[in-house]
């Protein structure tokens, strides 16, 4: 396992829209966006943001956004119990074979979220 912010992977610097991971840079100034669209995209909800008198810390998000993040959680809460159960059930030396079964059902409920984006910008 690896440890975040470690000296073997430190911490990338990410878009401040899309949050794509950035190229790292030997030099010159950080980068905070991937392209001019990301960075004309945070400008226009900046903007956004000013007329619906926003904070920072809030974020407009659609209903259905949502309720497919609230799924994928789900799914992914249901498989770690699964997969607590699953070990309890195997005794105190699970086989190889049953630890990979459980890795992989904990992998596959994992990977929506992991590659979710939002819907594509009209």
């Amino acid at each position: 396992m690896t440890k975040e912010g470690s000296q073997e992977h430190p911490e990338r610097s990410r878009c401040k829209w899309c949050r794509r991971v950035l190229p790292p840079q030997a030099t010159g100034r950080p980068r905070q966006f991937c392209s001019q669209a990301c960075r004309q995209w945070h400008w226009v909800g900046q903007q956004r943001a000013r007329e619906l008198q926003l904070s920072e810390h809030e974020l407009v998000i659609t209903k259905s956004e949502l309720d497919t993040l609230h799924d994928q959680l789900y799914v992914l809460a249901c498989a770690v119990n699964d997969a607590e159960r699953d070990l309890d059930a195997a005794g105190p030396k699970p086989s190889t074979a049953e630890l990979v079964e459980i890795v992989d059902w904990l992998l596959e409920a994992a990977r929506p979220l992991r590659d979710r984006e939002l819907a594509p910008r009209n």
